[in-house]
């Protein structure tokens, strides 16, 4: 896709969510308290179908300067690049199949700079509430501490992609809790490292799949 395409893809994308942020009933619960907090480095994971609402609560963070998304390098992934940089998000572009390592990189750099950064661990392509180890690494190589971040709509369509994409529709009620920040150990073998990544997934799976 030509940049310029999704670049205006990007614009019409987000003035019509703006639109409808205005209409919604959004409740945030920020048990993590990352929205006022200081702390240096931070992950905010949530999946996939839920990402809609992430732009609207990084809006909320008034303490918060520097923020970074990682989108996949794919001709979707532009799109999503250029819709991002309309809520002051800067993008980093990779996925397991392409990218990886060079993203994996500048991620690492920019959260060792100050930025905040937004992660789907099931994304780009799944499957549904899988959790991508990625994260976990990341965590472990800056001491980033993870906010896992559960969305709730009272009504909502939702799109027959891999991941059940959803959009609350309009004057709907968002409930979106931001968990406590966990910490992730350092772990010296493959067993510790899983134990770290199931622990954390659940934490997000917890009353959000569907």
């Amino acid at each position: 896709m030509m940049p310029r395409k999704a670049a205006i893809i990007g614009f019409v994308g987000s003035a019509f969510v703006r639109l409808l942020y205005a209409t919604l009933r959004i409740r945030i619960d920020d048990q993590s308290g990352v929205l006022t907090s200081n702390e240096p480095r931070t992950l905010w994971a949530f999946w996939h179908n839920r990402l809609m609402l992430v732009p609207y609560v990084r809006l909320q963070a008034k303490a918060r300067k520097n923020a970074g998304a990682l989108t996949s390098a794919s001709k979707d992934g532009e799109i999503l690049a250029a819709f991002l940089r309309h809520f002051d998000l800067y993008p980093v572009r990779g996925s397991n199949s392409r990218r990886g390592a060079a993203a994996l990189i500048e991620m690492i750099r920019m959260i060792e700079g100050g930025f905040d950064f937004g992660i789907t661990p099931d994304g780009p392509r799944g499957p549904r509430y899988s959790f991508n180890p990625g994260v976990i690494t990341l965590a472990q190589k800056t001491g980033a501490k993870i906010v896992p971040i559960q969305v709730h709509y009272s009504k909502y369509w939702q799109l027959k992609s891999w991941d059940g994409f959803m959009i609350p529709k309009p004057f709907s009620r968002v409930d979106i809790t931001m968990l406590p920040m966990e910490t992730v150990q350092l772990t010296n073998n493959e067993d510790a490292f899983e134990a770290e990544r199931n622990r954390i997934a659940e934490i997000l799976r917890n009353g959000q799949e569907g």
